[in-house]
């Protein structure tokens, strides 16, 4: 059983479905520094059964109520990309932090107005603990005073659930990159999601609660196999590629379509001047695979990366030039979901540098899918910062 702190961040999960069934329910329950205080879905059978197994404090039907709700503090948004933003916003306005999942959005322009009205809600506040009347929070509950010395809360939290970057072997490489290696030659990924995922998955996994009454997004976004691969699978592959190897400055993209399978090569360049090349082929005719090899000034490294509902630590080996040895974590806790909201919970009550994406990542992760898809429009190179619109 999880030895909970003394002080915990109250969260509230939006969305019932497949991913908060298979992830954030779990996580909030076994992170040590969080409870879930309150469910919340449009879908009674679904909510009402959710309630009963996970045993929150309330259960909602309306968000706007949930949001009224004095006790939560912070708000998991688990639902459809096409609603991240508009709910995210909502959130903000009411005071809670925001933990939504990947990726950010769908289109540029609604992620940056995002970013502009959280910036907005921000620079009217004189210090960390006011904030302009658009985005003024309710008092927390009532919890241990906080200890003398402790960091204050930090404004209005908004954080994306990239959850590869709490994976132990992939932090170890950012280390390694970040404090040994040097200037960077090359960084090549990839992502190979198998045709026989779901064969493997089912297995790991308690089969999810399906409802008609959940809400869902016009049309069927998944009916466009080419634009759900990028938002779902490719937004992991840009984001590591950013979190391991910097800024992306341009891509040249090329697309492949056959027999029902896709791939994608992708040129990078990045900011500091390493090569790149990121891989994304699904489905794969194989196991699931995912990983990365850089080079650089005084090392190199190799990551294997599996199915993160293994909750198995990538297996990462870094090479330095400076003793010739290679380093290897064991990374015994993998829950990536589960780390990446204690983070999230240690960010908001005590002040920690954040770890997991904001919304500058969000938005340039959203820029990077874009270019990708422009540049195999086009057929040329296209550069991040020209690009609007949505993949």
């Amino acid at each position: 059983m999880t030895k909970k702190d003394a002080r915990l961040l109250h969260l509230g999960i939006l969305g019932c479905g497949p991913i908060s069934q298979i992830a954030h329910f779990d996580a909030a329950k076994k992170a040590r520094n969080v409870e879930l205080t309150a469910i919340c879905d449009l879908a009674d059978d679904l909510r009402e059964r959710m309630a009963v197994l996970h045993q929150p404090r309330a259960a909602y039907r309306d968000y706007e109520a949930m949001l009224a709700d004095g006790r939560v503090e912070a708000v998991l948004i688990g639902v459809a990309d096409q609603f991240h933003v508009p709910l995210a916003l909502q959130a903000l306005q009411a005071g809670k932090h925001v933990l939504v999942e990947k990726p950010l959005g769908v289109t540029i322009e609604e992620c940056e107005a995002l970013r502009d009205a959280l910036e907005k809600g921000r620079s009217g506040s004189p210090s960390p603990s006011v904030r302009s009347p658009g985005f003024s929070r309710p008092e927390p509950p009532t919890n241990p005073t906080t200890s003398e010395g402790e960091r204050p809360p930090p404004p209005l939290v908004l954080q994306i659930g990239n959850n590869r970057r709490f994976d132990p072997g992939i932090a170890f490489a950012r280390k390694f990159v970040q404090e040994e290696m040097g200037e960077l030659l090359s960084f090549k990924a990839w992502y190979w999601d198998s045709l026989y995922r779901y064969t493997m998955t089912d297995n790991l996994q308690a089969i999810p609660l399906i409802s008609e009454a959940a809400r869902k997004p016009a049309g069927n976004p998944k009916a466009d196999r080419r634009r759900y691969f990028m938002l779902t699978h490719a937004s992991h592959l840009v984001d590591t590629a950013r979190w391991l190897g910097g800024e992306l400055l341009s891509v040249r993209a090329r697309l492949r379509n056959r027999f029902e399978a896709y791939c994608w090569f992708v040129e990078v360049e990045f900011a500091q001047g390493a090569l790149g090349h990121l891989d994304l082929t699904i489905p794969a005719r194989g196991d699931f695979e995912e990983g990365f090899q850089i080079q650089g000034e005084h090392g190199s490294v190799k990551g294997q990366v599996f199915l993160p509902w293994y909750h198995k630590s990538s297996v990462v080996e870094c090479f330095s030039t400076k003793d010739r040895q290679y380093r290897r974590p064991l990374g015994e806790d993998a829950h990536t979901y589960k780390l990446q909201l204690e983070q999230f919970a240690d960010r908001i009550l005590h002040g920690d540098r954040q770890h997991g994406a904001n919304l500058d990542d969000g938005v340039a992760a959203i820029r990077a899918l874009v270019a990708i898809a422009r540049s195999i429009e086009r057929g040329e190179r296209v550069t991040l910062a020209e690009v609007t619109g949505g993949v």
